[in-house]
């Protein structure tokens, strides 16, 4: 059975489905409805229940399991699924939510030991040392949470993922382009989004946490530097730079960033992961897409659809 996020519009769903988010809604003449983030291991699908009450609200929260009826119809260029059935599913059926979470192509352990290997290129001895204890610190869960809650590499693993290939990404630009410090830049991007273990839930029904919604990964990974340093007696340049790297990684204060990139190297992590995250959406959007047509519209990629052309 092809998995929820791979079906094209007007094909029939009948799929055991994780709820990755359940969020109450009042439509405009005031009947209350739920929205459901629904997925499987090919990705995730938006879905609606209408007329819903407390007991559909009890049924249906995150993380809980579901046999989903239905069909995928478009809405406004974006693939939705239409639920003409759906009930809880019972335990002895033998589905679980490991079956049901996506996650990176590449095993987790790969990934952490490609991530490791960039240390021996990282000179200099403050910027190792700060980098290590953090990561340390964090291992368990930079390898199994996800990037985002949703557009790109939200799945398990994603945000080891996401790192990885910016780390790539990042010694091509360097060697391109000699100036670049290849100290801060790994570092930059091997601390830029730890934060995101603390601002996530994990990597099944990702949510923000209180404290994510409070204060966001940037501050909080910027505290967890001075932390860092304080703890292993380090004083220098070196500490404020990588709080830099960190702070101004979105590259804008309207996109999150409470100061803009002062370093290149600061400019260049914000370039590598914007690549990153949209390449990652793209490659998405158009492995489920028939070449010679338009993926769904993209939200992050100013609602646009791109085509997938027949050529090899």
């Amino acid at each position: 059975m092809n998995g929820i996020a791979s079906l094209q519009v007007g094909e029939p769903v009948d799929h055991y489905l994780l709820i990755k988010q359940a969020t109450k809604g009042v439509t405009t003449m005031g009947k209350p409805f739920m929205t459901l983030i629904l997925q499987d291991k090919s990705g995730s699908i938006e879905a609606k229940l209408w007329d819903t009450g407390e007991e559909h609200e009890k049924l249906y929260q995150s993380e809980g399991i579901v046999r989903v009826g239905g069909e995928i119809h478009d809405y406004r260029g974006k693939a939705q699924l239409r639920i003409k059935a759906i009930r809880p599913v019972a335990n002895d059926e033998g589905v679980s939510v490991v079956d049901l979470v996506p996650s990176a192509e590449t095993p987790k352990e790969e990934l952490y030991e490609q991530l490791m290997q960039f240390f021996f290129e990282i000179k200099n001895p403050q910027i190792s040392r700060i980098t290590r204890h953090i990561l340390k610190e964090n291992q368990d869960e930079v390898m199994t949470f996800p990037a985002a809650t949703k557009n790109h590499h939200d799945y398990a693993s994603g945000l080891l993922d996401h790192v990885v290939s910016m780390l790539k990404l990042g010694r091509a630009i360097a060697d391109l382009y000699p100036t670049l410090n290849k100290d801060l830049l790994y570092a930059g991007i091997i601390l830029h989004d730890i934060g995101k273990v603390v601002e996530l839930s994990g990597p099944v029904a990702t949510s923000y946490t209180v404290t994510g919604n409070m204060l966001g990964h940037i501050s909080i990974m910027v505290t967890e530097i001075a932390k860092a340093a304080d703890t292993l007696q380090i004083e220098g340049e070196e500490v404020m730079l990588l709080q830099h790297m960190v702070l101004s990684h979105h590259g804008k204060e309207e996109w999150g960033s409470p100061k803009k990139p002062m370093l290149q190297e600061a400019e260049m992590l914000h370039y590598i992961d914007n690549i990153d995250a949209k390449m990652n959406m793209l490659t998405r959007a158009l492995g489920k897409t028939v070449p010679g047509e338009f993926t769904e519209r993209l939200f992050p990629l100013d609602n646009r659809s791109f085509y997938k052309p027949t050529i090899d």
